[in-house]
């Protein structure tokens, strides 16, 4: 993490134990038992284990892990919905297990607000109504919450859907709903628990591109609990990979897929589609030669044939890629005793940004066999993909 993100929450040495003898459970564990253990000695349950990570302001930090692995408990400590057993979890300089009831109910309601997966609205209530749902319990002037609300529902895309019932709504469009009354609140922390689960496959990916789209947009930081491997690798800037109560790896989706913490997590992200996740910045080469735009025909030559090359990017002095010239064009022109070749250049070539999926450029190479152009948000050339090299990223990322 750079120094310039700064820390939102802090959680250090988190354990829950579901049980009546804590202590017991936990003087186990630290003596090296494991949760299978602790349960057959002491009936006690491990639900976490020493759990210890930071959520950076404005991150979506995805938790994971297959049923059981105590991602929900996880998120539900946070906000004290479960009470630990033991540790910290800080947030804006407050220890959460150490608040009484009533300062717990005002960090509640300053930080944060929790979607989940069976979207649990009230039938009765209109759209309008779900969303200022959590403002009304919070004795916020009708007015006011009516104005979040319906700004909250235009967020998440249900504008003019505000007095129809949830029942008269898809399943998408009622998650909408409960993300809109949890963006309404205006809490500084958004919790997800398995927040698509319900959805169907198709639903399900669009609400995944409309949470990313609404991130982008708004910055809020989110813990996104989830099983699904895709959906974590989908939206997560990291991800946590929870097994037995216990972390096993922390890291950006590209850490987890190509340095696996272990067998565990080799095993887990097995037959991940490795060109979905791979981006050209991972199959790039440098550029062996460029030509600039006041470059005559003879230089720009003597440049392609000194690196072989059958075309050649034109740049200007910013390296703001200009476009394309090809040996044919540019050796008659020389003949015919031409100047410049700006009348040559063209942009009849693929070009993509340095986090284009490997996937996505197999479709660009062209009988041409021009190489994909790689480029950042200024238009700066920053290198090249051929088709040999995404292959060989490829297979080099399944020998990982």
């Amino acid at each position: 993490m750079s120094e310039s993100q700064t820390i939102k929450i802090q959680v250090r040495g988190l354990s829950k134990v579901f049980g009546s003898q804590p202590k017991k459970a936990l003087e186990l564990r630290d003596q090296g038992l494991k949760r299978p253990e602790i349960l057959d000695k002491t009936g006690q349950t491990l639900g976490l284990s020493n759990i210890s990570f930071d959520v950076q302001e404005g991150e979506l930090l995805v938790i994971m892990g297959l049923s059981g692995s105590g991602k929900s408990t996880l998120i539900r400590c946070l906000n004290r919905l479960i009470e630990p057993t033991e540790g910290d979890i800080i947030i804006d300089d407050e220890n959460i297990p150490q608040l009484n009831e009533k300062e717990l109910l005002q960090c509640r309601r300053r930080h944060f607000s929790m979607v989940f997966q069976n979207f649990a609205l009230f039938p009765h209530r209109t759209v309008q109504q779900n969303a200022e749902y959590g403002l009304e319990i919070r004795g916020i002037d009708k007015e006011e919450r009516a104005n979040k609300a319906r700004e909250s529902l235009k967020q998440v895309g249900l504008d003019g859907w505000e007095d129809a019932l949830p029942n008269q709504l898809s399943g998408g469009m009622q998650q909408r709903v409960g993300l809109a009354r949890a963006l309404a609140n205006d809490s500084s922390v958004l919790l997800m628990d398995e927040a698509f689960s319900a959805l169907d496959p198709l639903i399900r990916k669009d609400m995944q591109q409309e949470l990313l789209e609404l991130q982008h947009r708004m910055k809020k930081t989110t813990i996104f609990i989830t099983h699904d491997l895709d959906e974590a690798l989908s939206i997560g800037d990291r991800i946590i990979l929870l097994k037995d109560g216990e972390i096993v790896q922390i890291g950006k989706p590209e850490e987890i897929l190509t340095k696996p913490a272990n067998d565990y997590v080799a095993r887990f992200i097995e037959g991940v589609d490795m060109s979905r996740i791979l981006t050209a910045r991972h199959a790039m080469r440098p550029v062996r030669a460029t030509a600039r735009e006041d470059d005559g025909p003879r230089t720009i030559l003597h440049k392609l044939r000194e690196n072989s090359l059958d075309s050649i990017y034109v740049t200007n002095r910013e390296r703001k890629l200009l476009g394309l010239v090809e040996v044919d064009a540019v050796d008659q022109a020389a003949k015919d005793g031409a100047q410049s070749i700006k009348s040559l250049i063209h942009d009849d070539f693929p070009r993509v940004g340095p986090d284009e999926p490997l996937h996505n450029l197999f479709a660009m190479f062209s009988e041409k066999s021009y190489p994909i152009a790689v480029v950042d948000e200024d238009q700066r050339l920053l290198g090249v993909v051929v088709k040999g090299a995404v292959l060989a990223e490829l297979a080099e990322s399944g020998e990982r």
